[in-house]
Parts: C-alpha cells; sequence; structure tokens
C-alpha cells in the first residue's frame, strides 16, 4: 500500500497546544456520543414518501446545537425545488473571520436513508446502541457522525484555548439523500454566506479502522434506464414462441454486451484518465465487499484503479413479470436501470451518450432489431484534487497527528455529484473530503454503524485543522 505522495507536512501548532486540544476533546467525547445519539433517534429523511416532520425536527436540532457552541448567525433556510414543493431544510451557522485569517466551511447533512428491511436489523435502528466499541443506528456514520465531528472540533478548539481567528460556516444539509434537488440553487442563492477558503466534507471514509484517508478523487455518475420492445402485447408462448425472442430474454442478451468477457465495461468512450497510487489488497477488498470464495473479480488491471478511476456498470433494477404472477405468454417489454461509475476526467454528459450508442449498435445483432428503450437519468461529474496545496497538506498532518497512522491518499468509487457544484460555485475554495465510515460502517443498509475510536480521532483531526488554520 502506497500512503501519502507528499513530503509528510508538519502542523504549525507546539506540542503543548497538541495536548491541550487532545485533553479537550476526550474531556467532550461522552458528551459529544451522547448528543450523537440523540440525533440518531430523530428519523429525518427527506423522500417525499416520508413524513416532513422529522426532517424539520432534525434540522431545528441542528440549529440549536451550533447556537450552543455560542455562534449567534444561525438560520435553517429551504429552497424550492422545480417543482415548487419545499427541499430538504439546510443549516448555516456562520461565525467570521478575524482580519487577515481564513474561512473555513464545515459541511455534513442531517438527513439519513431510509431503514429498508427493519427485521435485518438487530436493533432498533433510530435507537442508537453501543456495542463492542460501535455505535449502531440508522445515521450513526453516515452522517450524522460528520455534524458531531464539526461541532466537538470546534468546541475543543475554544475549551483548548487554541481559537486562531479562523471563520466557521457550518453548511449542515437536509436532503442529501434525496440526490441533492437543490443544492445548486441554494449555493447560488446564498453565495456570499457561505464563500470559504476551505470547504470541508465530513461524509467520506478512512481506508480503515485506525487509518485516516484524506478523499482525493470521486468516480462521477450516469443513470437511466434501458429496455427492449418486441410484440405489441404479450401472445401465447406456445402458439408463438420460437420465431420471435421474449422482450425478458433479449434484456438479457442486451445486459450481457455491457461488458466483455474479463468483466470491464464495453462501453466505448469511457477511456480512463487517472491511475491510483495505492495497493489495494485482493484479499483486503474481499473482505470488505463481503464477496464469496467462489467468485472471481472482474475486470483487468490494478484493483484500485478498478474501484476508482475505471467505469463501472451495475444493473440495480429491473422490470419484468414477478413469477408469482406469470401467465405463460411471450412478454413484450422488459426494461432494467442501470448505474454507470464515471473515473475522473470522464464528461457525463459525454458518457450518457456513449451508453446511448452503444445500444444501437448492438441492436441488430445482439437483439435481433428490437425496438430498444433508452431514458436518460440523473448525472454527476467525477471529482479530483491536488493534495499538494497547502491545506490538504495540514489536513493530513492533523490526520496523522490524530490517528497516529500515515493517512492514505484514497479515491472513492462511490459518488458524491454535490461536489462538483461546490467545486464551480467556489472555483477558488480548496476541497478536503474526509469522514468517519470504516469498511464496516454498512452505510445505507441494515446494522449502519460508527468506530467510535475513529470517531474521536476525526473531532481531534478537525480540531488541529482548526487551530493551524489561522496561523
Amino acid at each position: 500500500m502506497t500512503e501519502s505522495s507528499q513530503t509528510p507536512a508538519r502542523l504549525p501548532l507546539d506540542a503543548e497546544a497538541v495536548a491541550r486540544i487532545t485533553t479537550a476533546v476526550d474531556r467532550g467525547l461522552e458528551r459529544t456520543v451522547d448528543t450523537l445519539k440523540d440525533l440518531v433517534s430523530i428519523p429525518g429523511i427527506a423522500w417525499d414518501s416520508f413524513a416532513r416532520e422529522p426532517l424539520e425536527r432534525s434540522a431545528d436540532t441542528v440549529a440549536a446545537l451550533v447556537r450552543a457552541l455560542g455562534v449567534e448567525d444561525v438560520e435553517v433556510l429551504t429552497e424550492a425545488r422545480a417543482d415548487g414543493t419545499p427541499g430538504g431544510p439546510a443549516v448555516v451557522g456562520r461565525r467570521a473571520a478575524q482580519p487577515g485569517k481564513p474561512t473555513i466551511l464545515l459541511y455534513a447533512h442531517h438527513d439519513v436513508q431510509p431503514v429498508g428491511e427493519e427485521s435485518l436489523w438487530e436493533t432498533d435502528p433510530f435507537t442508537a446502541v453501543e456495542r463492542d466499541g460501535r455505535l449502531y443506528g440508522r445515521g450513526a456514520a453516515d452522517d450524522k457522525a460528520g455534524i458531531m465531528v464539526h461541532l466537538a472540533a470546534f468546541q475543543a478548539m475554544l475549551d483548548a484555548g487554541a481559537d486562531s481567528g479562523v471563520g466557521v460556516t457550518f453548511f449542515i444539509e437536509g436532503e442529501e439523500e434525496a440526490g441533492s434537488p437543490t443544492f445548486r440553487t441554494f449555493l447560488e442563492r446564498h453565495r456570499e454566506k457561505l464563500a470559504a477558503d476551505v470547504i470541508v466534507v465530513a461524509d467520506s471514509g478512512n481506508w480503515k479502522v485506525g487509518v485516516p484517508a484524506l478523499t482525493t478523487s470521486l468516480r462521477g455518475l450516469v443513470d437511466g434506464v434501458i429496455g427492449v420492445r418486441v410484440l405489441e402485447h404479450a401472445v401465447h408462448s406456445g402458439m408463438y414462441g420460437g420465431p420471435v425472442l421474449d422482450a425478458p430474454t433479449l434484456l438479457a442478451r442486451l445486459i450481457a454486451t455491457l461488458h466483455d468477457e474479463e468483466g470491464n465495461v464495453a462501453i466505448s468512450g469511457l477511456e480512463q484518465t487517472h491511475h491510483a497510487n495505492i495497493e489495494y489488497p485482493e484479499a483486503d477488498y474481499r473482505a470488505d465487499a463481503a464477496v464469496l470464495d467462489s467468485v472471481r473479480l472482474a475486470g483487468t488491471g490494478p484493483l484500485a484503479d478498478r474501484l476508482w478511476n475505471r467505469p463501472a456498470l451495475s444493473i440495480i433494477g429491473t422490470d419484468v413479470t414477478r413469477m408469482d404472477v406469470a401467465a405463460n405468454t411471450l412478454q413484450p417489454e422488459a426494461r432494467a436501470k442501470f448505474s454507470l461509475r464515471l473515473g475522473p476526467g470522464t464528461d457525463p454528459d459525454v458518457a450518457m451518450e456513449a451508453v446511448r450508442a452503444h445500444l444501437e449498435s448492438v441492436r441488430d445483432t445482439a437483439l435481433f432489431g428490437a425496438e430498444v428503450i433508452f431514458e436518460p437519468g440523473e448525472t454527476g461529474l467525477p471529482f479530483a484534487t491536488d493534495t499538494s496545496a497547502a491545506p490538504a497538506q495540514m489536513m493530513l498532518a492533523s490526520l496523522r497527528t490524530s490517528f497516529g497512522a500515515e493517512p492514505v491518499e484514497s479515491g472513492i468509487g462511490g459518488s458524491i455529484p454535490f461536489t462538483a457544484d461546490l467545486v464551480e460555485v467556489f472555483p477558488e475554495a480548496t476541497l478536503l473530503i474526509t469522514g468517519v465510515e470504516d469498511p464496516d460502517s454498512r452505510a445505507h443498509s441494515a446494522n449502519e454503524s460508527l468506530h467510535l475510536g475513529d470517531f474521536r480521532h476525526a473531532v481531534l483531526a478537525e480540531a488541529l485543522l482548526l487551530a493551524a488554520a489561522g496561523l
């Protein structure tokens, strides 16, 4: 494994200051965890199919926590979506910088994913349970822990007498898990309030328990619906089957064209432009992803590149007749939803057109001329950062000090589409993506959890960053 590619930077803090900040973090840790448990108990979900009251209560609770830090300029703000309905409530709290000092924006989100199949949870999803050094509950890691990292780090800096006069803006979004539909509008409407020199996004993860990471790249995303139509309506499979293939069979053939025999994405125009400098051991990946022993890993090239810098296409849903209601007929139409992750440097609009062109290219061969369905969905830009920038080096130094381990400059195979909006609206700011998750946090899944030891380290790292940034 290759760690940070830069010469290790040093924090502009003496040992006494680091010790005071560490003590302040540890003294407040129990209270911080208790507050996190309270936040987990609020089922704030930004999806239209869920009640809005808990989401608003979640925002109000976070706003009160920011005010309790002594931050006087705190607002709960909402923008309208395209259809006129309100977006998720966001909390913005601002402490102005002293003259000549930078401003740091601290981002996290207070909304959470639905719990899914509740029978898969070992404990009540909205009752935080501490067990074996981990805190279990929906949002315990993603991303209410991120909120508490920001709040606790700021408080520790104050308690340690290490306030260097930096400006701090808390930006706690309320609709990230619903796709951030009003995020760009929010940024542009409140650009002046949110302007900063450094943006810290606490919504990612670490390399593994005990080993911190600074996320340096994210894959972009395009999704949509593909499918085939072969008949005007369903017909008797015995009377007419044979000369025409049914739609589910042709959909299977279509899906099979999306990868080559090695498992690489077979859509032209999605070339790799970035390369990882980290070795991701196959055994670690298999353990982290719970891959069955009999399954051979797909694709070619270094495993880290397959995860972070090359395209990855998944079929995440299908519309075909359910078996319990299936009549013995040839089905006229079948559809599937695809999710295509894109390596840094790939334009999502170009990728979407590449998918369309691929479908047309296989229509007459693999699909016997069937009518092709293509419905473009959402897009999100990939992200890559330069860790030679001074704020990134300071973050790496803070992580190194707090964890007592060399931080990894890590890509992430997932996508955070709003990062592109932050970069475009605030092009002069340095964007740092940090987090508290580890490979077993199971964000979005049943039994989501937070490693409390790494949570403490994350709080300390950010407190050190805030104290050092103004020196």
